[in-house]
């Protein structure tokens, strides 16, 4: 299967070798640019066009999880004539971002899939919060993306605030690449267009407000995606109402996002660990394996705090992050666990009644 002509849209050798053998000869790949329930806007060597789940996927994709989102790629089976192809289903992810559903359900929730750079966009206006930024950072390395901080509005602070949370930031522990720009000044917006590569995929995420939109409308050069302007104060309004993947003239791929109030993290481990890699090292000299880094003799991680190496505020926030997923896996494997118990119930039901 010769995929080539797939390139500019974020196809690789990785997924090359992971499609080959995995389709019927009917079928082609395609990427989600957008969803909205049961259908899906997809792209192609072609061009754009229409896509609806079949009615097999749709009986056997188990959780949500396992839905296309945006940025998959998806088997697809086109007919001349017919408004829409019809998704048979989803190819291996590269990496996603997820997060635990909004509200009360213990559920993940897909962002978007196969991202290779995540801006994580704050204003120095408003919502500014290196809390929330930590959090971002820990479901962004947990789906295997690079991370980025954009900190907008830079022409709403003054220099020495603006200074000011740059520094709070590094005192926090963050080490990624922190870029500042203003969407009215346009100062630091060319710097960031020449970053973004053809081919690469890059997704924008933050709070409602922080001007995720209308930095995009500036990538494009166009008024791609209708924006409601700003308050008197210069608090950003909710415009994004959905994912949606844009290709820039650039080549490169961006996906904007609808602010995000909840960042829960759900089976988080790996990405709690590599955005706390210092404590995560330090764990492993504790002299427990199961050191809550509380009083326990030998813990290397109060060790660390009474020297200097670590501050309390980033070993509070370590162990928050850590108790937080926990808490949630465990919660969520026993959901699954009385799902499973009560479908194998049902069948068992259902067999017998068959039988009688």
């Amino acid at each position: 299967m010769n995929n080539s002509h797939l390139a500019a849209l974020g196809w690789d050798d990785w997924f090359e070798s992971r499609a080959r053998g995995g389709c019927d000869r009917a079928e082609d790949v395609a990427r989600v640019a957008a969803v909205d329930r049961d259908q899906l806007l997809l792209l192609d060597g072609d061009g754009v066009f229409r896509g609806k789940l079949s009615g097999k996927f749709l009986h056997e994709a188990g959780a949500p999880l396992e839905r296309p989102c945006v940025g998959d790629w998806v088997w697809v089976a086109k007919s001349a004539g017919e408004p829409f192809g019809v998704v048979h289903g989803v190819l291996e992810r590269k990496g996603g971002l997820r997060r635990k559903a909004a509200g009360e359900a213990i559920e993940h929730q897909m962002i978007a899939a196969n991202v290779d750079v995540v801006f994580i966009v704050q204003s120095c206006h408003f919502y500014f919060n290196v809390r929330r930024l930590e959090r971002y950072l820990v479901m962004v390395r947990d789906g295997g993306a690079t991370p980025c901080i954009l900190l907008t509005k830079t022409d709403l602070v003054e220099p020495e605030v603006l200074a000011g949370q740059l520094e709070e930031i590094r005192h926090a522990g963050i080490d990624v690449p922190v870029r500042t720009l203003s969407n009215v000044t346009r100062e630091g917006v060319d710097e960031l267009r020449d970053l973004l590569e053809p081919g690469q995929t890059y997704c924008f995420v933050g709070s409602s407000g922080v001007g995720k939109s209308t930095l995009i409308n500036g990538l494009l050069a166009r008024e791609r995606l209708a924006t409601k302007g700003v308050s008197g104060t210069g608090e950003g309004r909710h415009t994004t109402v959905r994912r949606e993947l844009l290709l820039l003239d650039s080549g490169a791929l961006v996906i904007d996002n609808p602010g995000m109030r909840e960042l829960g993290v759900l089976a988080a481990e790996k990405g709690i660990d590599a955005s706390y890699g210092e404590i995560a090292e330090l764990a492993t000299r504790c002299r427990f394996r199961d050191c809550a880094h509380g009083n326990e003799p030998g813990c290397a991680v109060r060790a660390a705090l009474g020297s200097g190496e670590l501050t309390e505020e980033q070993l509070a926030s370590y162990l928050k992050l850590k108790s937080e997923s926990e808490f949630l896996e465990m919660s969520y494997t026993e959901r699954r666990r009385r799902e499973k118990d009560f479908g194998r119930f049902v069948h068992s039901a259902m067999k017998r009644l068959r039988e009688d």
